[in-house]
């Protein structure tokens, strides 16, 4: 029996032709592409890995950790910060009331509900220090936001409080 030799053409599958046909655009937003992330693998980091590595100081830490990823990623209005809510995975947030010193927000979806119900110790310090951030950035004073977990309805409430009198720039 002899060697047989097989033709080596490389073959192109559907979903590479149609990204060879794609041209390169620079500068593309990653934050508006609709990719799925598997919500098991976003739980173990959240909810388990990182209070694991971070122990008894991960509420904190997480919460500098939001205001890091504020200034990383500055927005110009509520409804961006609503916008980036939601596309980060976070859940639904909603503005319900705003003074001159004070913003309060609920969160809500699928995510807070998902949360509240597997970890008990849950907290939402990441996106408390992202919205604190935030107003900083955009109301250019200090600014501090905390959380009100309401486990009963699978709400998130956010006080978002500044001192208009604090400015910082």
């Amino acid at each position: 029996m002899g060697k047989e030799v097989m033709n080596e053409t490389p073959v192109e599958t559907a979903s590479e032709q149609s990204l060879n046909e794609q041209p390169l655009v620079e500068n593309e937003n990653p934050h508006t592409d609709a990719q799925q992330i598997p919500v098991f693998g976003y739980d173990l980091i959240r909810e388990y890995l990182l209070n694991e590595i971070l122990g008894q100081d991960a509420a904190q830490l997480l919460y500098w950790g939001g205001k890091q990823l504020a200034r990383k990623f500055p927005l110009h209005s509520v409804e961006d910060i609503c916008v980036f809510f939601h596309s980060a995975g976070w859940g639904t947030l909603t503005q319900k009331k705003l003074s001159k010193d004070e913003s309060i927000f609920e969160l809500s979806g699928d995510g807070v509900s998902r949360r509240l119900s597997i970890n008990e110790k849950c907290h939402f310090q990441l996106e408390a220090g992202f919205l604190a951030q935030q107003f900083e950035l955009q109301k250019k004073v200090s600014s501090e936001a905390i959380e009100e977990l309401k486990k009963r309805t699978s709400k998130v409430t956010f006080i978002v409080k500044w001192d208009p009198k604090d400015s910082i720039y």
